[in-house]
């Protein structure tokens, strides 16, 4: 009993051991692009959103949780549908479509936008907008504010509104060469030479071209020269589109040397401005995100609610109490004999003398002659029995005796070698096959 209960102790022991072990190593890092302003992973923004109050001199910095339509207006946005969030009519088979269109109608639905100057701040992997949005964004630009977008997946019809293309690289590189591991990015400006920054090619695919006649500026290119951040004018302010997000995270923000890339295409927005930071498009809304949200959130939705469950659990529990055991299944036992067969080959086969298995072998030929050609009793040494043998099996007499001469040789040596045993049985193979 005493030595149980030490034995007991010592797995408690080792259990404890193993949990605390698990509950102090170090958590793997997380390498996911969230960008999101409450990660301090690499690729979260954390440490932007921290500094950006002193890099834009303002001290209102909001994190937007609603999408564009409900901040700018403070309401439900009637296009944002899965049906609506598709090319314009007004945009469909024009390529070079540089301004948007808003019709009367959604003219007429849109709402003045706020008077105070602001700045409206996207750092995304992906940008949508719907056809409302859009054309808020634009009104809210051409009023004198700033709208920065930085995302690697672009909505097309937000950028036909733009009178941009999205130049996907892949299309441009060199058959035969291996594609590069890191792309570098730098400023067109040669005050900005110092900002470049170098970024693993996955996570900056997307290249940025003016259409014909569509008025911007290219402020940041690849080595190529083909840009990754443009300023279009829009009316008094200006939309910025930059197809390298991760250039803002918090892996190329913190390192000194890293960082200059951020902070210089962020000074070219206006200073001493209330800054929209958005995170809807990263976090959705503020607030219970939980698609049981309606039922719960009403007293009778929700005691019915933990009424079904209850019922649910506890019709399992009864039925699962009444029902018969499940009678099992006998399969039926294998026919086991090639498995005997071949572990029997096996132990013969183990040895260096195969003079056994040489026989056996004769054995079975012999009785193929007796079955066969109906030779109840054959003697290898009459000379009868081998004209007798030719003739039936219709093959020449030599390939008879040197048959004959390979068993005979099989039963009187002492030791069969794996050479010998193979010739005897090819030989053996090659009668059976070869008589009539």
């Amino acid at each position: 009993m005493n030595s149980f209960r030490l034995y007991l102790l010592g797995l408690l022991v080792l259990f404890g051991a193993y949990v605390a072990l698990e509950y102090y190593r170090p958590k793997p890092l997380d390498w996911r692009p969230t960008l999101s302003n409450a990660d301090k992973i690499p690729y979260g923004t954390y440490a932007l959103y921290d500094v950006l109050p002193q890099l834009l001199g303002t001290t209102e910095v909001t994190s937007v949780r609603l999408p564009v339509y409900n901040q700018f207006f403070g309401e439900e946005d009637p296009d944002r549908d899965a049906e609506n969030t598709a090319e314009p009519e007004h945009l469909e088979g024009k390529e070079d479509s540089s301004e948007v269109v808003v019709p009367p109608k959604a003219r007429a639905e849109l709402p003045p936008l706020p008077q105070r100057p602001a700045t409206y701040l996207f750092i995304n992997t992906g940008f949508e907008a719907s056809r409302l949005e859009q054309a808020a964004l634009l009104a809210f630009a051409a009023a004198g504010n700033d709208v920065f977008i930085a995302a690697e997946r672009l909505d097309k019809p937000w950028l036909d509104t733009l009178g941009v293309r999205l130049l996907d690289i892949d299309s441009a590189a060199v058959p035969g060469l291996r594609p590069p591991d890191s792309v570098r990015v730098q400023f067109v400006a040669p005050g900005l030479a110092g900002a470049a920054l170098r970024l693993p090619a996955g996570s900056a695919t997307g290249r940025l071209a003016l259409r014909a006649s569509q008025p911007g500026t290219p402020l940041a290119t690849d080595a190529q020269g083909r840009a990754v951040l443009l300023r279009l004018h829009r009316g008094r302010g200006h939309v910025y589109v930059c197809t390298v997000p991760l250039a803002f995270a918090n892996y190329f923000v913190l390192p000194p040397r890293q960082r200059q890339f951020a902070l210089a295409a962020l000074s070219y927005l206006p200073t001493g401005r209330p800054v929209w930071w958005d995170e809807y498009q990263k976090q959705g809304r503020l607030g219970e995100q939980s698609v049981l949200r309606v039922l719960l959130a009403h007293e009778s939705l929700r005691i019915a609610y933990y009424l079904l469950w209850a019922t649910a659990v506890l019709f399992i529990f009864i039925e699962a109490r009444r029902r018969q055991r499940i009678i099992p299944i006998l399969k039926p036992l294998p026919n086991t004999t090639l498995l005997f067969t071949r572990t029997v080959a096996g132990l013969y086969q183990q040895g260096s003398n195969h003079q056994r298995i040489a026989e056996k072998k004769v054995a079975l030929f012999l009785d193929y002659l007796r079955t066969r050609f109906q030779e109840p009793a054959p003697d290898l040494g009459d000379e009868a029995f081998r004209e007798r043998l030719s003739q039936k099996a219709g093959l020449p007499r030599p390939r008879v005796e040197e048959l004959i001469r390979l068993i005979n040789f099989a039963l009187t040596a002492p030791t069969v070698t794996d050479q010998e045993l193979l010739r005897l049985s090819r030989a053996i193979h090659d009668f059976k096959r070869e008589s009539t």
